[in-house]
């Protein structure tokens, strides 16, 4: 099989329809309000690969979709975007995933991710990898997002065909968070996480990014980048910590504002920013995305 010319950048994980109901009314359990519902591609992968399009990357998908009408109209979808979908396992018995969220000018108020299909199809989505369609081993840029098995992270936080491969790795949700644990163990990758996905990681409570981000680093974290909202962010590794201040917005939106910040970190690195300067680019990036400025 002919080797194709590699992507700028691997997606690894959930690529989905989200359905987001938003008002702009606070809300608590129970609420009933009047808003907006609508259906998106999403999924932490297709999100960080939408965002790299942007940034004027050209990023590839490793994913399960079914062979469903959902399927095929978000493989159309995707095409539209600038996302390369030939290497997605697509499933003759498995149906496309769905992410589901309710939002309120409170902030996330609950989420449902049905991710299924990815966990059933395991490692099947990493054929690409090693039947010739992708360089092995690996060494371009990856991004996994932890909507992927337990057992599916750990072979890949050991897997020789990705050893030579920048990782970038976020945990998809808090409760999902302990699956980046094998790449803790094997000294691999950047992680991306939030406050309470470093405090479960380190089994800690934590009440500043750039505690957190030291306490990775000291239990085998090679980097470990670390956000808190509309409080400062600390970029971590054995060099030293930077941390900065995100500006100051007025919420709209917040599903998918992680994946924003995560994919203009990744493509200022990829285009040579210093650490400090992909950081700010990354903190305005969230920014624009989280204030409604940025089109999805």
């Amino acid at each position: 099989m002919t080797v194709q010319s590699p992507p700028d950048i691997l997606c690894i994980g959930s690529v989905l329809w989200d359905v987001i109901g938003r008002t702009e009314q606070a809300m608590r359990q129970g609420s009933d309000m009047p808003g907006r519902i609508t259906r998106l591609p999403g999924g932490v992968a297709l999100n960080i690969g939408m965002a790299l399009s942007r940034f004027g990357l050209a990023p590839a998908l490793l994913s399960a979709v079914g062979r469903d009408a959902e399927g095929d109209e978000l493989i159309a979808a995707c095409g539209v975007r600038g996302l390369r979908t030939d290497l997605i396992y697509r499933s003759d018995d498995l149906p496309t995933d769905r992410y589901m969220a309710v939002e309120g000018g409170n902030g996330l108020i609950a989420a449902i991710a049905d991710a299924h299909s990815l966990e059933t199809a395991g490692d099947k989505i990493l054929t690409p990898l090693s039947d010739g369609r992708l360089p092995a081993p690996y060494t371009g840029a990856v991004a996994l997002d932890g909507n992927l098995t337990i057992d599916l992270l750990s072979q890949m936080a050991f897997s020789p065909l990705l050893d030579h491969a920048d990782l970038r790795v976020a945990p998809a949700s808090p409760g999902k968070a302990l699956r980046l644990g094998p790449f803790l163990q094997a000294g691999r990758g950047t992680l991306y996480v939030n406050l309470e996905e470093a405090g479960l990681l380190c089994q800690a409570t934590f009440d500043n990014s750039r505690d957190a981000a030291t306490a990775l680093l000291s239990r085998g974290a090679v980097r470990a980048v670390v956000t808190d909202g509309g409080n400062p962010a600390t970029v971590g590794a054995p060099s030293g910590l930077i941390t900065q201040n995100p500006p100051p917005v007025s919420v709209t939106r917040v599903t998918g504002a992680g994946d924003t910040f995560m994919a203009a970190h990744i493509a200022a690195e990829i285009k040579g920013a210093a650490p400090d300067a992909a950081l700010t680019q990354a903190l305005s990036a969230a920014a624009q995305y989280v204030s409604g400025e940025t089109k999805i």
